[in-house]
């Protein structure tokens, strides 16, 4: 029997050989996998295997199959993702609707099937799937996301950089990588579930980074009426973290316009006000050596009424003010939560600052905020709860 997985979906897999193929009805593709530890980055460049390096600990590339033994997989590598793309040598130029790959899962007489739905955005490579530990076993997660920035563009999202972009098609292999690189971003726009890492050495007494809420009000009607959200930034500091295997904490640390934080003293978060109608609302981070996770949030005053986040023009920005300036969008139109936890600002991974996109949203109509774990894990509508009404002027 076939298990069939939705986009999203996951299922567990039992312990050892594990053999994922990916084909096309249509168009050859190249297949690789890249192996990726808790922080959503490669150790080094041996953790990508492709066509001209085949194996990498108990991963192992032959054709279109790639096997992985999960019993015997480094404790270290949290995450498999199988990725297609299209061979260079071939004419289509993207996947769409008609040669869109999918995925078939073989473990130990376990059979899963994912069909993705159709790329159609000029992608020229995708994720079909990811294999994941979870609660000391593993698991497979269909994902189906595309990338029209080619290689390159995978090779940003998991923290490495493709250092000649313009390498010979006939080489079958993507561009040589490496794991890290002190020039800035420049400007990114996150995907849905994408992340991005900033650079910098944390010990930098000059550095700050500055995360903002910006909103424009959406339509002419909202300006008028001038909706008011409000910045959160819940944190964990990093002397707080728990570490892997460990039960994670709660924690009720946050700054926002009843409780602006101090950059000269600890928590070194200090935002710079509460902006009641559209525009921006930003906080400034010193100390990143300090810093453990922050969790941008946003919420909308009972006042404003009915009407999603999206709706208003909501979205993250985050910049070291040095090159890299990261946007977080929000793609969902949910109109009936006061909540929305935006992106994740990790200060945790080795030698920069991770900035993922989340987009969670709280219950129609609960007031609670979200809460978030000493691990950088959180959970909406089970924090405190806050009425913006309450606030005097």
């Amino acid at each position: 029997m076939t298990t069939t997985l939705a986009k999203g979906g996951n299922a567990p897999l039992p312990d050892g050989v594990c053999n994922v193929t990916l084909t096309s009805s249509t168009t050859g593709i190249d297949v690789s996998a890249v192996l990726l530890g808790t922080d959503g980055r490669v150790r080094s460049d041996d953790d990508l295997v492709f066509y001209n390096h085949p194996s990498q600990d108990s991963v192992v590339l032959k054709g279109q199959t790639v096997i992985a033994d999960l019993m015997v997989v480094p404790s270290e590598v949290d995450r498999i993702s199988v990725v297609a793309s299209i061979d260079p040598e071939l004419p289509a130029t993207h996947f769409d609707a008609s040669n869109t790959p999918q995925a078939a899962i073989e473990c130990e007489g376990s059979r899963i099937s994912f069909v993705p739905p159709p790329l159609r955005n000029q992608e020229t490579v995708a994720v079909l799937v990811e294999l994941y530990r979870r609660s000391g076993g593993w698991k497979v997660r269909a994902v189906g996301q595309g990338w029209d920035t080619g290689l390159a563009g995978l090779a940003t999202d998991v923290g490495i950089v493709v250092d000649d972009p313009g390498s010979s098609p006939a080489s079958h292999a993507p561009a040589p990588m490496t794991a890290r690189t002190t020039a800035p971003l420049g400007k990114v726009a996150l995907t849905k579930a994408g992340h991005a890492t900033i650079n910098m050495r944390k010990g930098d007494a000059d550095l700050v980074v500055t995360a903002s809420l910006e909103w424009n009000g959406g339509s002419a009607a909202r300006r008028q009426a001038g909706a008011d959200l409000d910045l959160y930034a819940l944190y964990v500091p990093r002397s707080l973290v728990t570490p892997q295997g460990k039960r994670p904490n709660k924690t009720d640390h946050a700054v926002y316009y009843r409780q602006l934080g101090w950059l000269s003293s600890p928590p070194y978060i200090a935002l710079d006000g509460d902006s009641r109608v559209p525009g921006r609302e930003t906080i400034s981070i010193r100390r990143p050596d300090l810093q453990g996770y922050v969790l941008l949030c946003a919420y909308s005053a009972v006042e404003n009424g009915t009407g999603s986040f999206k709706s208003y023009g909501a979205r993250a920005v985050v910049t070291d003010g040095r090159g890299s300036t990261v946007t977080v969008p929000l793609f969902n139109n949910r109109n009936l939560s006061y909540w929305v936890a935006i992106a994740l600002i990790d200060f945790t991974v080795p030698d920069g600052v991770q900035i993922r996109h989340v987009e969670k949203y709280s219950g129609n109509h609960v007031e609670a905020r979200p809460t978030l774990y000493s691990n950088g894990n959180f959970r909406m509508s089970t924090g405190r709860v806050e009425f913006k009404a309450e606030q005097q002027d």
